[in-house]
């Protein structure tokens, strides 16, 4: 469940690299952190550019009213979908992702 913890995390006070990309993994989930300040989205993106996180499992509107896809909608392999992050940080990473709420 995304909450102040996570955000926390987020800005600052994660303490490894997992901490850090579950918490945004847990936002990306929540749907609702797309509506938040721009440098959460941005953080977001650049993980999901990055191979680092995935498009949630259900598609959503970001702060300006732009359409995020869900990962089922992207072709498998490509940036968002749970195969880029498997290329980009491997299968142990992506099973990671795949149990933050």
């Amino acid at each position: 469940m995304f909450g102040l913890e996570q955000v926390n995390a987020i800005e600052g006070e994660a303490t490894t690299e997992e901490e850090y990309f579950s918490a945004l993994q847990s936002a990306i989930n929540s749907l609702h952190a797309w509506r938040m300040q721009g440098s959460m989205g941005r953080a977001m993106m650049g993980a999901i550019e990055d191979g680092k996180c995935m498009l949630a499992r259900s598609s959503t509107r970001d702060f300006y009213g732009n359409r995020i896809p869900s990962r089922s909608e992207v072709d498998e392999g490509t940036k968002g979908s749970r195969g880029y992050v498997v290329e980009h940080s491997g299968e142990a990473w992506a099973a990671m992702l795949d149990v933050v709420s």
